[in-house]
């Protein structure tokens, strides 16, 4: 192991992670006053005197102290830069900054600590585990790590072919789970909305939705592998403290907020399943004890995790696909509906339809989960061509399990629209008497036309098509929901954890994680019935909407810088494309939430909106203005590159965008 003597950095960089300046740098000499080893922590101190345990292949047993550590390991005397000391008390060396690289020249112990693994990836081990504000005895803790603390390796191969499904199948993962987003129940509710209200006329809105978010999300998914840092460790690194606060709090409000629809979807499904015997908040309490179980598969291996998913998502095909074969949708309106941009004779309900459809498609907290899942593969991120490699195979991954929702997401519009356009709540109170139904006061005896939900929308199916169609209804409903809380908590988990740097235990990590989703879904929960969920599930989805611009936003602005990406940051077509995207995007849902507003016919709300929406309006603003720039709009800066976070030292790159021969002897 070598790594180079340098001088310390200048007082004014960035103390906030681990970093690497690209221009030559050196570290400080071990200082002489180190005091004696106490056994079991071996630490590699980085700027700010803050320690980072060594990984495991380092680390072989917590009983050896230094003086016992293998000498292959050992460093050399014409290189004392890397300082391997077991140091008690954290002021021992108030005033040094010191940043380690480390290498092994031992092939063998390659796949155990490499720039590709969890515990070989620098930024993984270093620039994520930073955390100046930690206590001096947090030297003896153990590595910090997520969920994902083990990687999947990536075979080689040996013909250099441009494709190989080998490969695909080994980055195949992330992408269907990120795809979960697309599936969960506000999804699934908004799908039977569009085609009770709109027939098959927006099939073409559900298509542009989800191409529009599959190019956001090989922006996230791009930001993570390059960087090996998640977007809300980028953020937390990039950002300076208040904008930070105040955008973590933004996003866990996003994450409630959907948490409540997938808890209270899964809520709904149990109770079709149990004929109403077991009540929306016996349903909830289900739900959460059931994800706890599912959660914690991962110990058995991430692929079997990653494995349960897509059988979730099977389940969700073959469901919906039922309800698809059974209603028999007319295939010459699906063509017309998917392929031609138009919608004839169409109103202020299918303008608001559409709107929702791009707002439910498009969920701010799948950016965080995305930018994280992909740090589950063995990418060695010092190799340019192996970066490249996986951003493409991620993205083929991601067209992929896109596609799958999308289908999916086709077969619940299609027969909404086929078997439910048009109809009335008395044509389908008169279905459900005759089918002696015990779900038909649900529709008065009226004119006005139907409104569902998803548990109308299970009742109607039944009254139609049997009490099969019911069931196997609320089976896809109970398959969405699980799926999708399950993967918005590993969300919460990543958003918590990347900017607070949290160092709990696991289980902690999960219970809080949990709770803060969990408490006012079972509060609705208990106080809410069944049938009346609609006003909620509009709130929600308004609470969402306003949520977006805190993911997209930070998304466009961090992959358009060449400090944190380096060659693999923006070009001029996707900044453009980018901004453009989420201008369009953002318009589309505040047009939303002005609708949402104004229909709550009330001064003293209007007041108390207006209020918050110049607050809101002033944040949007700050990270537009940051976003601009990192796009390239430099005179907004005014030359006060100081106040910007990202900007304040643009010759610092991530430690694992430098390319690592010139800092390691392997």
């Amino acid at each position: 192991m070598q790594a180079r003597s340098l001088a310390a950095p200048p007082s004014s960089v960035n103390p906030r992670g681990c970093f690497l300046q690209s221009r030559p740098l050196s570290f400080l000499q071990t200082d002489p006053r180190t005091p004696p080893a106490a056994p079991g922590s071996w630490n590699v101190w980085c700027r700010l005197c803050t320690p980072v345990s060594l990984p495991s292949c380092l680390k072989p047993s917590r009983e050896r102290s230094a003086n016992t550590m293998p000498k292959k390991y050992a460093l050399k005397p014409s290189s004392p830069s890397c300082e391997l000391a077991n140091v008690a008390n954290l002021n021992q060396f108030p005033d040094h900054w010191k940043v380690c690289t480390m290498g092994n020249s031992d092939t063998d112990q390659k796949a155990s600590y490499d720039a590709s693994g969890e515990h070989g990836d620098i930024v993984s081990t270093i620039s994520s585990s930073m955390n100046p504000l930690q206590p001096p005895d947090a030297s003896s803790e153990e590595p910090f790590t997520t969920y994902f603390d083990s990687k999947i390796p990536i075979p080689e191969d040996e013909t250099h072919s441009c494709f190989s499904f080998r490969k695909l199948w080994a980055f195949t993962g992330p992408g269907f789970l990120m795809s979960i987003a697309y599936l969960d129940p506000g999804n699934i509710e908004s799908d039977l909305q569009s085609g009770a209200v709109a027939g098959f006329k927006l099939l073409w809105v559900l298509m542009l939705a989800t191409i529009i978010g599959l190019l956001l999300q090989r922006l996230a998914a791009r930001l993570g592998v390059v960087t090996g840092l998640h977007l809300a460790e980028v953020c937390n690194r990039q950002y300076q403290k208040v904008p930070r606060i105040i955008l973590w709090l933004m996003v866990e409000l996003a994450i409630i907020g959907s948490d409540m629809q997938e808890v209270i979807g899964s809520a709904i499904a149990i109770n079709l399943l149990s004929v109403g015997k077991i009540p929306l908040w016996g349903g909830v309490l289900i739900t959460i004890a059931d994800t706890f179980v599912f959660l914690f598969l991962d110990k058995y291996g991430l692929r079997k995790l990653e494995a349960f998913f897509g059988f979730l998502i099977t389940i969700m095909a073959l469901t919906f696909g039922y309800e698809y074969i059974t209603v028999k949708p007319d295939q010459e309106k699906l063509l017309k509906g998917l392929f031609i941009p138009y919608c004839q004779n169409c109103g202020t309900p299918q303008l608001e339809q559409a709107v929702g459809i791009v707002g439910a498609v498009i969920m701010p907290h799948n950016m965080y989960l995305h930018s994280a899942l992909v740090k589950s593969r063995q990418v060695n991120r010092a190799n340019k061509r192996e970066v490249r490699e996986a951003n493409k195979y991620f993205f083929i991954e991601s067209c992929i399990a896109l596609f799958v929702s999308f289908i999916i997401n086709i077969f619940v519009v299609t027969v909404f629209a086929e078997a439910f356009f048009e109809k009335t709540n008395a044509d389908v109170s008169n279905v459900c008497t005759n089918a002696s139904s015990p779900h038909s006061s649900l529709f008065p005896n009226n004119n006005q036309t139907l409104e569902v939900d998803i548990y109308k929308g299970g009742v109607v199916l039944g009254c139609y098509f049997g009490p099969a169609a019911l069931y196997i209804w609320a089976i896809g409903i109970l398959a969405a929901g699980q799926s999708s809380t399950m993967t918005g908590t590993y969300s919460g988990q990543f958003v918590m954890e990347g900017f607070l740097n949290l160092r709990w235990s696991r289980f902690a990590r999960v219970l809080l994680t949990r709770s803060i989703a969990i408490t006012p879904t079972l509060f609705v929960a208990i106080f809410q019935d069944v049938e009346h969920l609609t006003g909620m599930n509009d709130f929600l989805n308004v609470l969402m909407s306003l949520q977006l611009p805190f993911a997209l936003i930070p998304v466009l602005t961090f992959t358009s810088l060449p400090s944190v990406m380096n060659d693999f940051a923006n070009g001029l077509f996707w900044k453009i494309a980018g901004g453009v995207l989420i201008l369009l995007i953002c318009s589309i849902n505040m047009y939303f939430v002005v609708a949402y507003v104004m229909s709550l016919n009330h001064m003293a709300l209007y007041v108390g909106a207006a209020i918050l929406s110049v607050i809101y309006l002033s944040f949007v603003a700050y990270l537009s203005w940051l976003c601009l720039i990192a796009l390239g709009v430099s005179f907004l800066a005014c030359g006060k590159t100081r106040h910007l976070g990202f900007a304040a030292h643009p010759e610092l790159f991530l430690l694992n965008n430098v390319d690592a021969d010139t800092l390691v002897t392997r």
